[in-house]
């Protein structure tokens, strides 16, 4: 459960040429700024609303709290969850959730550079390292090295965190975060 140095930060700084200050501000907003929880698990979000969309709500009537058009139901344990979905249906219920310290999301795993599913899940397992190289992965797949540069929270926010980023201030969030670190 390696975590990341100043070096790790500085070399994802220089390969996405933007601040070390702009991908601490990422982490932080995504998950507090640790990509595990004390247990050893990688930090998640079981999202029900991508599950729903993904098995076409097949399981929603009997299981709202893991299969809902709407997004929400989080609770303080989401691996519970995660798990009771993929009971229903594992490579739907992995796809649905986001993880480690920049909450990618299962669905992106090719974008950010695995083969499969399964070796997107073992390295949000391994280490903070692994999750960044992903987080590196995603901006360059997602062509967000300029809105992270330029520090263009709304626009960086709209395509990280969907269209409805503005409801939980992921930009303005972003942007103090960003303050903090800049000093």
């Amino acid at each position: 459960m390696k975590t990341l140095t100043e070096k790790d930060y500085e070399n994802a700084a220089k390969e996405l040429g933007c601040e070390v200050a702009a991908i601490k501000a990422v982490a932080e907003v995504e998950s507090l700024n640790g990509g595990f929880q004390p247990d050893g698990k990688p930090k998640i979000l079981f999202e029900r609303h991508q599950f729903h969309k993904f098995t076409q709500g097949k399981y929603s009537a009997a299981n709202p709290d893991i299969s809902n058009s709407r997004p929400g139901g989080y609770t303080s344990n989401e691996h519970l969850r995660l798990e009771k979905a993929a009971k229903l249906n594992r490579t739907e219920a992995l796809k649905s959730t986001s993880s480690g310290k920049f909450q990618i999301m299962g669905f992106n795993f090719a974008i950010v550079g695995f083969s499969t599913l399964q070796d997107f899940i073992n390295a949000m397992y391994r280490s903070e390292t692994d999750q960044l190289k992903a987080f590196v992965q995603f901006i360059k797949s997602n062509k967000l090295d300029d809105e992270l540069r330029d520090k263009r929270w709304v626009d960086f926010a709209r395509i990280y965190n969907g269209k409805n980023y503005h409801i939980n201030k992921y930009d303005v969030k972003m942007a103090n975060a960003y303050k903090k670190y800049i000093k």
